[in-house]
């Protein structure tokens, strides 16, 4: 894994905590299929991200901190997260580690997958 995407990824995990789309949006392929942790199934570029990121703020504050980055057999970054979500009133609804599988195609994110971690 180089160590570009590795700090690309901590810039973006950064970038999304502080609400910030179009600085999150500018290392995403045009075409990026994101999954959609809060619906299921996947949103599809750039505008469908904004819409989802923009639905997901108005109803919980996630958090989402980069744990450990690591190269799979598929060329894929899995980064362990440390994922907490908030109620709008502070409360904590969910405190988790989940893996987020991020593919690349021409230095930007192409996918994003969620899984648990493994056992």
């Amino acid at each position: 894994m180089t160590q570009i995407y590795q700090d690309l990824l901590t810039q973006a995990y950064s970038d999304f905590n502080r609400r910030d789309i179009n600085a999150v949006l500018a290392v995403m392929h045009p075409q990026v299929e994101w999954a959609n942790g809060m619906e299921g199934g996947y949103v599809y570029g750039h505008e469908a991200v904004r819409d989802y990121w923009t639905r997901q703020w108005n109803l919980v504050d996630p958090h989402v901190e980069p744990q450990s980055f690591q190269l799979d057999d598929n060329q894929r970054i899995i980064v362990d997260v440390h994922q907490v979500v908030r109620d709008l009133e502070g409360n904590v609804l969910v405190d988790q580690l989940v893996q987020h599988l991020h593919t690349f195609e021409n230095g930007l994110i192409r996918r994003m997958d969620i899984q648990e971690l493994p056992s």
